[in-house]
This record gives C-alpha cells, sequence and structure tokens, in this order.
C-alpha cells in the first residue's frame, strides 16, 4: 500500500473528488481527516468512508476556524504527510450579471482560502510532506461567463509554482491535479433532471478526445500519485486529467463526423 501509515487532510472531504480521494487514499493505507462545511455531506461521507476517519465541520474561508481545526486534527491524528486543498466552489460570473458578493465569494473560497489552508497546515506538516492543489481547466478555456472561476484557477496554477519553490527547503512537494469536466454535484444546479444531467454530460464530454466526462475517482488517482512516494522527486507540475480536451482540442469528440 503507498500511503501506509501516513496521515492526509483533505479538504472538502464530504463531496466529489474529495470524497473519491479520501477513499483511494483508506485503500492505499493513509489515516484520513475531511473537513466540509455542510454538516448533513459531511456526516454522509463520514459513515460512507468509517469510523477511523475524522470529519471537521469547517469553512474554509474561516481562517481562524480552520487554523483550529487543523491543530484538533493533527492532536489526534499526529503532523500530517499529505495535504489535498480542494475545496471550492462553482459559479458563473457573467459581465453585466454579476455582483461583487458574488464575485468575491468565489475568490474568497477558491483563492484566499487555499492560501490559508495550506498556510494554516504548515506547522503540522511533516518535512519531506506532499501538499496539492486542486486546479482546473478553466484556467486555460477561456470559458464565456466563468472569469471569477477561471481568475481562481489561474492563480492556484501560479501558486502551485510559487509554493513548490517556498517550501523547497524544507523537501515539501507542492503540485496540483488539474480536472477537466468531472462527474461530481458541481454540476447539480445545471443538470436538475436526468435530461439535463444526460444533455449535459454529453456536451462537456463531447469537448474532450476521449469524449466523456472524468470520473472523480480518475482525478483521485493523479492525487494519489502525487501524495505517494512515486512522485518523491516532482514538484511544481500539474497533471491534467481532462480526456484530452486542452492538449488535444482538434480532436475533440463534437469535430468528429461519427
Amino acid at each position: 500500500m503507498r500511503l501506509k501509515n501516513k496521515v492526509a487532510l483533505i479538504t472538502g472531504g464530504n463531496s466529489g473528488i474529495g470524497l473519491a480521494t479520501a477513499k483511494v487514499f483508506l485503500a492505499e493505507g493513509a489515516k484520513v481527516i475531511i473537513t466540509g462545511r455542510n454538516p448533513e455531506t459531511l456526516a454522509a461521507a463520514q459513515k460512507t468512508l468509517g469510523e477511523g476517519v475524522l470529519a471537521l465541520k469547517v469553512d474554509v474561508t474561516d481562517v481562524a476556524a480552520t487554523e483550529r481545526a487543523f491543530a484538533e486534527a493533527a492532536a489526534e491524528f499526529g503532523r500530517f504527510d499529505i495535504l489535498f486543498a480542494n475545496a471550492g466552489i462553482g459559479g458563473a460570473t457573467p459581465l453585466g450579471q454579476t455582483s461583487l458578493e458574488q464575485f468575491e465569494r468565489i475568490i474568497s473560497t477558491n483563492l484566499t482560502a487555499v492560501f490559508f489552508t495550506v498556510q494554516s497546515a504548515l506547522p503540522h506538516l511533516n518535512d519531506g510532506a506532499s501538499v496539492i492543489l486542486n486546479g482546473s481547466v478553466h484556467a486555460v478555456l477561456g470559458m464565456p461567463g466563468w472569469s471569477a472561476y477561471a481568475a481562481t484557477k489561474g492563480a492556484v496554477r501560479s501558486m502551485t509554482r510559487n509554493m513548490a519553490s517556498e517550501l523547497a527547503p524544507r523537501g515539501i512537494r507542492v503540485n496540483q491535479v488539474t480536472p477537466g469536466g468531472t462527474k461530481t454535484p458541481i454540476w447539480a444546479p445545471y443538470s436538475q433532471t436526468p435530461d439535463a444531467a444526460a444533455a449535459l454530460e454529453e456536451r462537456i464530454g463531447g469537448m474532450s478526445a476521449l469524449g466523456r466526462m472524468s470520473e472523480a475517482e480518475e482525478i483521485a488517482k493523479a492525487a494519489l500519485y502525487f501524495a505517494s512516494d512515486d512522485s518523491s522527486n516532482v514538484t511544481g507540475i500539474e497533471i491534467t486529467v481532462d480526456g484530452g480536451a486542452t492538449s488535444a482540442p482538434s480532436g475533440a469528440k463534437i469535430f468528429r463526423a461519427a
């Protein structure tokens, strides 16, 4: 098992990619701590994962609460070997239709909170630990109407490299998983019926060369590579899991005749 006896902290581990990653890390022998701000989904995730998992109700935009929660987790589970700063939100911000409050909520959750998640965990990280940030192909796609979300993910992409340099003296590696369209609850507001969900999946999947959306577990397995010693001399990079949407866009399924 690649993570035997390692302690992993996953923010936003109560659903989607975070929950899938918690399952994969547990299967590989890690002790896992998850955070989430929704008590119902957090309780459901803990039940799914098992009683050995520590689940903490935390809003990552509250820096003081995050610091307290991480100190509590370290006191119970020991110092962290892996940090997956995964928590984030979606949300369109079209020009002419976006309030300052909407815009700042996305920036606060997807950018500011990521920085302070790493800073809050830092006193409890072992030397040689692995920090993983969650990015998005939105950083490079130029998708209309998603300026705030894309801006946060572009900034996280930059922070990955800056933090990799800054934490290198302690042997702490910082890398990024970069999902494309992935089947998670983040799409729920845009697919409220089975037909809408199928149409969304067809449309987003069709934008990739492999012609489908990713499963959350496929992103989790990229995070596993960064979390494990398999990537012991890898830092400051990203693994993009998007079926070729950003690297081979001309091969997208929507361009094929059949």
